[in-house]
C-alpha cells in the first residue's frame, strides 16, 4: 500500500521513539511509535490557527517523547503523482527538519484517510466522534507502515 522514501535510520538503542505526522490545514493527526517493539499507537491532533501554535504544540511533543526520528505522511494522487499537498507536506518536513534537528521520513499516505475511517467505523465511531480521532488514526497507519518496512 504505502512505501517510505529512502532514509537511512538515525535511531540509537536510547532514541527508538519515532513520532509521525498526518499533515493538513486544519489538523495534524499525530501518532507515536517504537521501532524495538514495532507497534504505531495514535496521540492526539493538533488544532492551530497559526502555524506558530501547530509547531508549538508539536514542540511540546518533541519534548516530551524525545524521538530519535520523524515521519510525514506524503499524500499523492492514486496514480502516484504529486498536487498541491504533497508540495506543502514536502515545505512541512523540512520545517519540522529544520526547527527540530530531527531526520524527517516521508512516508506514502495514500488510502490512509479512508482506512482510518473505516477502522473506526467497524469500532462503531462513526460522524463527530469519528472526525475527532481521524486524523490521529491515519498518522498511526502511515506510522505503522514506516515501522513495518524499519524494523531494526
Amino acid at each position: 500500500m504505502a512505501t517510505s522514501t529512502p532514509h537511512p535510520s538515525p535511531l540509537t538503542p536510547h532514541r527508538t521513539t519515532v513520532l509521525c505526522f498526518d499533515f493538513g490545514l486544519q489538523r495534524i493527526g499525530v501518532a507515536v511509535g517504537d521501532v524495538t517493539i514495532g507497534v504505531a499507537h495514535p496521540l492526539e491532533t493538533i488544532h492551530g490557527e497559526s502555524n506558530e501554535q501547530k509547531f508549538g504544540a508539536i514542540a511540546i511533543l518533541i519534548q516530551e517523547w524525545q524521538p530519535g526520528a520523524l515521519v510525514v505522511g506524503l499524500p499523492l494522487h492514486l496514480d502516484g503523482t504529486e498536487h498541491e499537498m504533497t508540495l506543502r507536506c514536502r515545505k512541512f518536513s523540512r520545517q519540522l527538519e529544520g526547527r527540530f534537528n530531527l531526520p524527517v521520513a516521508l512516508v506514502d499516505e495514500r488510502l490512509t484517510s479512508e482506512a482510518a475511517s473505516q477502522d473506526l467505523r467497524a469500532m462503531g465511531i462513526g460522524g463527530r466522534r469519528q472526525k475527532a480521532m481521524l486524523d490521529q488514526v491515519a498518522a498511526q497507519l502511515i506510522l505503522q507502515t514506516y515501522l513495518d518496512e524499519n524494523k531494526i
